[in-house]
């Protein structure tokens, strides 16, 4: 019962208007001129955006001007940048993405004028930055056409003409693994930036990791799976921010520099989604500890079930209503959804509510400009691989909002610049520091200083001032913000700014940071503890060893999982302390401190410190104590470190079900491995029967292969491999076996059969809800011409996802009826007196218009999801190609 049918009049429609559109759409697209935009947006394919009686949604810009749109972002003075991306998440041919602009001259909600501003290839990130444009993009090479990696780049258009002045400069390169967008598309790779009010661009990783990756000062970074990274806005600096996410598609950050992002979990284990407050430094445990190892990471805030998450923003505009401003938005493409998250404080992070806001079919993106005008883009069923007829932007604002122009702050005065970072619009705010770094440091540092350090102020504009201060006057603006420090109200914020760039910490005092770790105040001291790992001195470390870790700091039970989407705010002082302590690499003191009362803390920063020193350590503590229970975990963190992660390289990834086991996905033994070998399998020949499985238990928790000990049976890392089709293709249920992304990957691949496809057609039960001829009873979607309107993708995504778009007039309708009756199907026939409706099993019913109590449409779609579980690749790819060449 394939939801993608249209009626003979709706097709006609559309196909009228594709043949417009292809018609005109390339002849605007390419002028290099700002050009006029006539008439209204194309129609929406899907059901219309909904939310809040208080909001305004005004349909912006349509398919003919912004298909398949993967992300956005607006300009402060409200042009619209659109990153649209005919390649898809799974498509691999180039030429097919650009960025548009759209410009609203009237201001009455809808574009007016549009140019092309630059040709890019699968763009996943935006930020509009006056004269700049820095764009997220997959490379491909010109020689074989084939993805290379992904780059962050950096466009200008100085004569604000809307088309980029010549070719972009790159700021980062290979921040993808380029084997994985090469075999699978850009679906887990480097997605949305977003700049913060500390002037860096924060980067969402997804999960394909990347190796090599350089920055413009020449520094190479490699990171195995997903997480956060940033970078300066000039290209240099680079660095991991937050590590363990899996694939995360954009970062909201408020004012005062919190962290917010929405990821979610294997596809095998529910592809649920996860809120996570981002703590600079912190272990976020994806795939090898957030189930099983769950003590060692910062778990998120909630897991809401379901779904897939894309763009996001944190509002913080004066234009809108306290209930909806000064709250991390986070979009969900899976559940066509913009959330509220409303966060509230505990300790130093966060518990959350989530609420539902906006409706929009697939969103992706979603961004606000300095007027308080709200712009989100809408995939609206684009299918993996782009569709030029699908997607649009929607603007949305509050009722009774009033339109306020936003002045280029090009032409403003510094006092004027100055008075902005007051705005109570954080985009204002942005805007007013970038262009202040562009004035003579001489006027510029003085009048951000006198806002950072004007206690009279809201924290947000003292926060924009001390970071627009602090980006200004560099290694000698040191001394002031240690000034900051003495305040204690602001002491979080001051000791974050003095650590934020390295090139600037050996000016830096140590000692507002060994105050801070003292703070009554649990965000000081976490402030402190995260500088004093950015410092790296070494003699930080007794003082960090005396974090006290909580009671909530327990492993697992075997074989349970642990709870990672559990807020856990007690945990996250230690963490961080765990988290700096093996970033100065302290091994001494906390080899020291085993057998005092910091000793929980000192083994837990061990367990990461592969050093034949911290070996040799453990090893004695061990032999001199006497306490059963202390030496037990010494054994514990021994059997830790036998194996350590394997270098990453690039070649291989887990792909998107891997082996959540842990401790490391890879494991390989190293130089201290035969000494951790030969030590516990010497304790294990003291050991009773009785001792024994507790070696065991090490054996299989950790993976250590030790032959002797027994345990559970060792599970080999599960790599991205170069599928075999060949030996898949006619594996029974291997459909409800494969993630919805390998299986279409693997149609695009075997063409199948079409008079199996008929057969199974029937055996399906597709029969029941479709017709394939006009001379046969109508039922739900009619099927005779469904190839004349999709492609094989697009259909075979509409049964693997049977809500993804529903088209129009083919919703399910559930009818009450007097005497209690209700009636759920299709409507195929209606008139002013009756309706006749079609449920699932064929069954039809005729009922009197004057019976129908209620009739209510609903958002999901009468076909069940795993329709096609059972099947093999062979036929399904049979069932889906049979369905394409239904063209009469």
């Amino acid at each position: 019962m394939l939801k993608i049918s249209l009626s003979l009049v709706y097709v006609f429609l559309i196909l009228i208007a594709l043949i417009g559109r292809l018609g005109t759409s390339e002849t605007q697209i390419k002028s290099t001129d700002f050009q006029t935009t006539t008439g209204q947006p194309k129609p929406r394919t899907q059901p219309q955006p909904s939310g809040p009686d208080d909001i305004v949604l005004t349909n912006f810009a349509g398919p003919d001007l912004t298909p398949s749109p993967a992300c956005l972002a607006v300009a402060p003075t409200g042009e619209v940048f659109v990153g649209v991306d005919m390649i898809g998440s799974l498509g691999k041919t180039p030429g097919k993405g650009y960025v548009i602009k759209l410009v609203d001259s009237n201001n009455d909600g809808k574009v007016d004028q549009h140019t092309k501003y630059a040709m890019v290839d699968n763009p996943r990130g935006i930020i509009a930055n006056g004269d700049q444009l820095f764009v997220l993009h997959t490379t491909f090479s010109a020689e074989t056409g084939k993805a290379s990696g992904m780059d962050l780049v950096v466009f200008e258009d100085k004569n604000q003409d809307g088309v980029a002045d010549g070719p972009s400069k790159p700021l980062i390169q290979n921040i993808s693994s380029p084997k994985f967008l090469q075999s699978r598309g850009t679906d887990h790779a480097t997605n949305g930036i977003r700049m913060g009010i500390d002037g860096w661009i924060y980067i969402a990783v997804g999960d394909f990791g990347f190796h090599d990756a350089v920055d413009r000062s020449g520094k190479k970074m490699t990171q195995l799976g997903g997480g956060i990274v940033r970078v300066r806005p000039d290209g240099t600096e680079m660095e991991v921010y937050t590590h363990g996410m899996r694939n995360i598609y954009d970062v909201a950050i408020d004012p005062l520099m919190n962290t917010f992002t929405r990821d979610n979990t294997n596809d095998g284990g529910g592809w649920n989604i996860r809120f996570s407050h981002q703590i600079q430094s912190g272990e976020y445990g994806y795939p090898v500890l957030f189930k099983g190892f769950t003590d060692e990471i910062i778990p998120a805030l909630v897991d809401v079930g379901g779904g897939s998450g894309t763009g996001s923003l944190f509002l913080d505009d004066p234009t809108w209503p306290d209930k909806y401003n000064h709250v991390p938005m986070m979009a969900d493409w899976g559940r066509s959804q913009l959330y509220i998250h409303r966060v509230t404080p505990d300790g130093p992070s966060y518990t959350q509510k989530e609420e539902e806001f906006i409706k929009l079919p697939q969103i992706t993106d979603v961004d606000v400009d300095a007027s308080g005008r709200m712009y989100l883009a809408a995939w609206d069923g684009a299918g993996y691989s782009g569709n030029p007829a699908k997607g649009f932007v929607e603007r949305a604002v509050p009722v009774n909002w009033k339109y306020k122009a936003f002045e280029n702050v090009k032409k403003a005065s510094v006092n004027q610049l100055a008075n902005l970072l007051k705005s109570g619009s954080a985009v204002a705010r942005l805007a007013a520091q970038q262009e202040l770094l562009t004035r003579p440091a001489k006027n510029a540092a003085p009048a951000a200083w006198k806002i950072a350090a004007d206690k009279s102020l809201p924290l947000s504009a003292r926060v924009a001032g001390m970071y627009t201060y602090a980006q200004i006057a560099g290694e000698e603006g040191i001394p002031n913000l240690v000034k900051l420090t003495s305040e204690n109200e602001f002491r979080e914020y001051a000791l974050r700014a003095l650590a934020d760039r390295k090139p600037y910490l050996k000016t830096v005092p140590i000692e507002p940071f060994l105050q801070g770790l003292k703070d009554p105040s649990e965000r000081v001291r976490l402030a402190a503890t995260i500088g004093l790992g950015r410092l790296g001195r070494i003699e930080a470390a007794p003082a960090l060893l005396q974090v006290k870790v909580p009671a909530s700091f327990v492993a697992p039970a075997k074989g349970t999982e642990g709870p990672h989407a559990t807020p856990n705010a007690a945990l996250v002082p230690a963490h961080i302390a765990v988290r700096t302590l093996v970033s100065l690499n302290a091994v001494d003191a906390c080899v020291n401190a085993i057998g005092t009362e910091n000793s929980t803390i000192a083994l837990w920063a061990l367990r990461y410190m592969h050093d034949p020193k911290a070996v040799n350590g453990l090893i004695a503590a061990y032999q001199k104590s006497k306490d059963e229970s202390l030496k037990k975990q010494i054994l514990i963190t021994l059997s830790r470190l036998y194996k350590k992660e394997a270098d990453y390289d690039g070649s291989w990834w887990w792909s998107t079900r891997p082996d959540t086991h842990g401790p490391y996905y890879k494991g390989v033994t190293w130089e201290s491995s035969p000494t951790i070998k030969d030590f516990l399998t010497q304790e294990w020949s003291k050991a009773d029967e009785t001792g024994k499985p507790f070696y065991a238990d090490l054996n299989g928790r950790h993976r250590m292969e030790i032959t002797e000990f027994g345990g559970e049976e060792v599970v080999a890392a599960k790599e991205e491999t170069k599928v075999d089709l060949e030996k898949i293709r006619n594996q029974k249920g291997q459909v409800g076996k494969a993630s919805i992304e390998d299986v279409m990957l693997a149609m695009a691949k075997i063409p199948g059969d079409p008079a199996l496809g008929k057969t199974l057609f029937t055996q399906q039960g597709c029969i029941a809800c479709h017709s394939l001829s006009r001379s046969e009873t109508m039922k739900g979607p009619f099927m005779g011409q469904i190839g004349s309107i999709m492609n094989r993708e697009q259909i075979a995504e509409s049964i693997l996802k049977p809500n993804a778009s529903i088209s129009q007039g083919f919703a399910t309708v559930q009818i009450t009826a007097k005497g209690n009756k209700t009636y759920m199907g299709f409507v195929t026939e209606e008139s002013s007196n009756r309706l006749v409706l079609r449920d699932i099993t064929g069954q039809v019913y005729t009922i009197k218009a004057s019976d129908i109590v209620s009739r209510k449409e609903l958002e999901t779609s009468m076909m069940p999801t795993g329709l096609a579980n059972a099947l093999s690749y062979e036929e399904f790819a049979s069932l889906i190609t049979f369905l394409s060449q239904q063209k009469k």
